[in-house]
């Protein structure tokens, strides 16, 4: 079911983070946001505090720098493997499916923080991220509600369908282990049909 072209939407390596946001995005993981202190951030990135602060001048600021890498990078994702798709609604639906499950699964951490710790957010960039993630569920919503337009999806509810399916494939990053019993390929192939199910898709 999954498409075999390569893209770089789908290449995952190593993540590659500035060294503070590395030691926030695993002292987050450990003890949250707010059990984590700036001291054992420098730490783990092997500064003073001074040091860090002259990076980043507050822990709040750790967590937006890491959230905006976060999102930037899948938006990106998204919005390239929904250009490469094409035309096709069913083609554009499970690329951009595909997409959110790889990012869900091989930046597991940075996508659990991002949707663990929106409440440890200021109230200032509370909104832009907010924003990112309405893109991101646009995306989506678009897809289907042009889906069901061409008549390719039956659901009588595009939207709550499409959100249906981006909370599943945000989901992965609570679960996702890379030496679970199916391969990554077949578990975003399992994960496809179910996402095809909830928008009344039916092969013909």
């Amino acid at each position: 079911m999954t498409r075999q072209t390569t893209g770089s939407w789908r290449d995952y390596g190593a993540v590659h983070l500035p060294a503070p946001l590395s030691a926030a995005l695993e002292a987050f993981m450990e003890h949250g946001y707010h059990g984590t202190s700036v001291r054992d951030i420098a730490s783990r990135a092997g500064l003073s505090v001074p040091g860090l602060y002259h990076h980043y001048p507050s822990k709040q600021s750790l967590l937006q720098g890491l959230l905006e890498l976060t999102m930037t990078d899948l938006l990106r994702r998204s919005a390239q493997a929904i250009e490469e798709a094409g035309d096709d609604p069913l083609t554009r639906f499970d690329a951009v499916v595909e997409s959110l499950l790889r990012f869900h699964m091989f930046r597991r951490e940075q996508a659990f923080v991002g949707s663990t710790e929106l409440r440890s957010l200021d109230d200032e960039y509370r909104p832009t991220y907010i924003g990112h993630r309405t893109r991101q569920q646009r995306m989506v919503d678009e897809i289907v509600i042009d889906g069901v337009a061409a008549g390719v999806f039956d659901t009588s509810d595009a939207k709550g369908a499409a959100r249906a399916v981006a909370t599943m494939c945000v989901g992965v990053s609570t679960w996702y282990r890379v030496d679970g019993e199916m391969s990554a390929n077949e578990l975003i192939a399992r994960n496809l049909e179910y996402a095809r199910a909830i928008v009344g898709y039916h092969e013909r």
